[in-house]
């Protein structure tokens, strides 16, 4: 089947200059490196039976979420859908918390309830893990109408994938934003497969084009690099925070693992996948334009690996070592 497949595809576009700090970059770096050693544990832990249910790894996608997160200030909102631990990591929430929710235990952000999929921090602006393919769309909006009404000079960031571009509820959502000049920015993270089916067999024309009907404006952007993604949501932050209404972001980028990990991957070449992690890959690229600067050397990088894998260690050790939820907690947190 693979044989038969359209090749994933993504053009090479140079990072642009001066879009941000050394110590920014050296900040990216660290935050997506965290992300991706996070994840990597997160995938042994569930190989060992210590993560039950659904887990969907967000490695070779990190340039997006650090990217946006570094252009949105505090007060806004982010929503997104299950492939979401990268989101809550890069909007600050910690990763003991994290990790002890993956694991069902006491300690975690939704009490052990929630699981890969549903933890939120309203603390941290971060309002969900959804398993609902589509749903961020109009929640999404629902934020954006929320910090409207407020009158908080706050926006919302709605995140989905390419399959998500194709449910009838992400057009209500663009409906309803545009007709209200909603502050909501619609992030498509366009990683090629709809589940196991590519993007160029579930999806006609360009995706984000498709708010052209409602007057909304997209833009399609090279996701593999932060720089560039940094680039492209400075500039539509500042377009929905101007009181413009919404806005739609499509990303191009990957994912190195299966859609989750029950998903072999099959559906795709080995070739195709090395080819990405060898010349796309986004913590790569970003270390290389580090290094040219001269200011960070390969010691440093060394250090900075060796306090992250730290930081993702202490986390599973929190989440092995704290309890379960009592029985009694099937019913506390639910509408009755």
């Amino acid at each position: 089947m693979s044989s038969s497949a359209p090749k994933a595809k993504l053009e090479t576009v140079k990072s642009p200059s001066n879009i941000a700090s050394p110590e920014q970059m050296l900040q990216f770096y660290k935050d997506m490196l965290l992300i991706r050693r996070f994840e990597e544990k997160a995938g042994q832990l569930y190989g060992m039976g210590m993560i039950g249910g659904f887990c969907h790894l967000y490695i070779g996608q990190e340039a997006v979420v650090v990217g946006m997160q570094s252009a949105l200030k505090q007060g806004d909102t982010v929503i997104t859908a299950y492939r979401d631990h990268g989101h809550m990591l890069a909007t600050g929430m910690d990763a003991k918390g994290v990790m002890a929710e993956l694991t069902g235990r006491k300690g975690g952000y939704s009490k052990g309830k929630g699981g890969s999929m549903h933890m939120f921090s309203r603390e941290k602006g971060f309002y969900g893990g959804h398993g609902i393919v589509g749903v961020t769309g109009p929640l999404g909006a629902g934020l954006a109408f929320a910090h409207k009404y407020r009158g908080d000079g706050g926006m919302s960031v709605a995140y989905y994938g390419d399959g998500a571009a194709n449910q009838g509820q992400i057009y209500e959502a663009y409906n309803m934003a545009a007709l209200w000049k909603l502050p909501v920015l619609f992030v498509i993270e366009n990683n090629k497969y709809g589940m196991g089916t590519s993007q160029a067999r579930h999806a006609a024309g360009e995706l984000y084009k498709r708010g052209e009907a409602y007057g909304i404006p997209g833009e399609k952007i090279n996701g593999m690099d932060v720089l560039t993604v940094r680039q492209a949501a400075l500039k539509a932050v500042e377009y929905v925070r101007g009181g413009n209404g919404p806005m739609i972001l499509e990303f191009s980028t990957y994912r190195y693992r299966g859609h989750s990990m029950s998903d072999p991957g099959k559906y795709r070449s080995k070739e195709e996948v090395e080819e990405m992690r060898e010349h796309h890959d986004p913590i790569e690229t970003i270390k290389q334009a580090i290094l040219a600067g001269g200011k960070v050397s390969e010691d440093d990088f060394k250090k900075i690996e060796k306090d992250v894998k730290a930081v993702v260690n202490e986390s599973a050790e929190f989440a092995q070592q704290s309890p379960e939820p009592d029985a009694s907690e099937l019913w506390t947190d639910i509408m009755l």
